[in-house]
Order: structure tokens, then sequence, then C-alpha cells
């Protein structure tokens, strides 16, 4: 055996137990963690997180009486508790059910117009050359970074002064403005990843920018769209605090209405819970109406 066998077969030997020992090990430990125990584990994170989704649902179908004199969990050993009275009370209160009203007449006319002019926005700033663009899109950016307290003072008396204060559509207009910023940085982005020659294709064919825009964009950027309208949505439909300063008093959205329902001395529970369940399944219905989409949106540009 020459000097150059003997190293490489000392390698051999030094290297090739080991390595295949570190292998199997490595492939034990993922074999475990990919097994019954970690599937376990995760379902009893995922129950840990539901609880309190858990806890508002088993009260709002128990009584007044019953919240009062015990907690939650007791209906898991006494399921004759449980009764739709709540919700038939919920119902039967105007105020809860105008509420659900008014915030669908906010939330669905402030996604769309974010889901529209972000679109268009994002769409001029990612393939339309004009004076200033990149400027402008910096601006943009910039605007992601000022907190919505800090407009609530200067907003208020702008809005007071042309009359759209304690309107629904002044609150539609804030959440519009302040949904734009982010949508058009995401849309942008989105946008530009696009084959430049699949656009130059299109204007070849005739396509002017509209329908350059509306048929080979808008189709590719579903994801995208998707995602951001249902950021909005939610951002939206669970907002409070610009509610509670610009919307009318007489038509408040549901997180007002149920704040209004909070006694003196006490919480009316009977109405609470089953409005605040009410008001979590909505937003949830639709976002696992798109969680498609929305996945596809946020793992956008992740592979190449």
């Amino acid at each position: 055996m020459t000097t150059t066998e003997a190293v490489q077969a000392k390698k051999v030997s030094r290297t090739g137990p080991a390595a295949k020992t570190e292998q199997s090990l490595g492939a034990r430990i993922a074999a475990r963690a990919g097994g019954g125990a970690m599937r376990v584990f995760l379902v009893l994170v995922a129950l840990f997180w539901l609880m309190p989704t858990i806890g508002l649902l088993l009260s709002s179908l128990r009584g007044p009486e019953d919240i009062a004199a015990s907690g939650w969990w007791k209906v898991l050993t006494a399921p004759s508790e449980l009764t739709f009275d709540n919700y038939q009370r919920l119902l039967d209160n105007s105020t809860i059910t105008d509420s659900l009203f008014s915030t669908v007449m906010i939330t669905v006319p402030s996604t769309f117009l974010v889901v529209v002019v972000g679109s268009l926005a994002g769409y001029a700033f990612a393939w339309m050359e004009f004076p200033g663009r990149d400027w402008w899109f910096l601006l943009v950016v910039g605007l992601l970074v000022v907190p919505v307290q800090v407009a609530l003072i200067p907003v208020s008396e702008l809005f007071g002064t042309i009359g759209i204060f304690e309107t629904t559509f002044g609150v539609i207009m804030f959440h519009t403005a302040f949904g734009l910023p982010f949508a058009i940085f995401l849309l942008r982005n989105f946008f530009a990843e696009i084959p430049r020659e699949l656009l130059e294709a299109a204007r070849l064919d005739g396509a002017g920018e509209i329908r350059l825009f509306t048929r080979v964009v808008m189709p590719l950027g579903g994801p995208a769209i998707a995602s951001l309208g249902i950021f909005q949505f939610l951002w939206v439909w669970n907002d409070m605090l610009v509610a509670l300063i610009f919307a009318d008093s007489e038509s408040p959205p549901i997180t007002v209405a149920l704040q209004q329902q909070v006694r003196q001395f006490g919480n009316n529970i009977d109405v609470l819970a089953p409005g605040a369940f009410v008001s979590m399944v909505i937003p949830l219905a639709v976002f696992f109406a798109f969680q498609r989409q929305f996945v596809s949106g946020v793992m956008a540009g992740a592979v190449k």
C-alpha cells in the first residue's frame, strides 16, 4: 500500500463510522420530530391558543345566572346549561344588529377602495414612467411609519371643517388613507416581479395600459391582492380607536357598540359574549374563505 492510499484509508476509518452514526442520529431525531409525539404536542399548543375562543363560545351559550355562578368550564360537566337565549336577545337588541350593519358599511368600502387604488398606484410605481416616481415612492414608504395616533387631532379638525366628522364617510376616508401606504408598498413590490417580457409581449399585441393592467397584471397579482384585502378587512373590522372618535355616535360599529354595553357596576355578559363571538366569527370566515390566496400571496417570491 502506498503512502497516499494509507492516508486515505486512515481518513475513511476515522470519518466513515462517525459520520454514519451522526447521520443516523439526526435521522432518528427528525423522524421523532415528525412522528406522533410532535403531532400531539402541536395539537395541545393549538388547543391552548384556542382556549379563549372556546371559553367565549361556551360563555355565550350560558345564561347570565350560570355565568355569574361559575366559570365556563362548568358546562363540560353540566351540558344542560347550554342555551341559545343569549343569541335570541342579541338579535332582539337593535343596537347590536344596527352596529353590525354599520361595521359592514364601513369595512367593505374601506377594503374595496384600498385594494382598487392601491393596485392602480402599485402598477404605476412598478411599470410606468413619470417625473419623480422614485421620490414619490419614497414618500409612500415614509408614510408607513406614521402612527395613527399622531393624525387623530389634525384629521379631526379637518373633518370637522369640511363637515364629515362623526360620519360613516369620514371613517371610510380615514381607514382608506392609512391603508393605502402599505397597499401601494406591497403591490408595487409584487407587480415589479412580473417578467418584463410578458408585459412587452402584451404591448406588442396592441394592449394599452388599462388592458394590460386588467388582463395581465391583475390576474397575476391575485394572491397579493387577496392578502391585502384580508389584512385591510381584519384591520378595519376590529378597529375601535378610529371608530370611537370618528364614527357616528348614533350608529357606531360593533366594537364601539359592545364597549357601550358595559354597565357601571358590571358587564352585560349575556349580550357581550354572543356579540363578541359573532364579531369574531365573521372575519374568521373571511380569512378561511380566502386562505389559499392568502398563503399564496405571503409565499409569493419566496420560491424562484
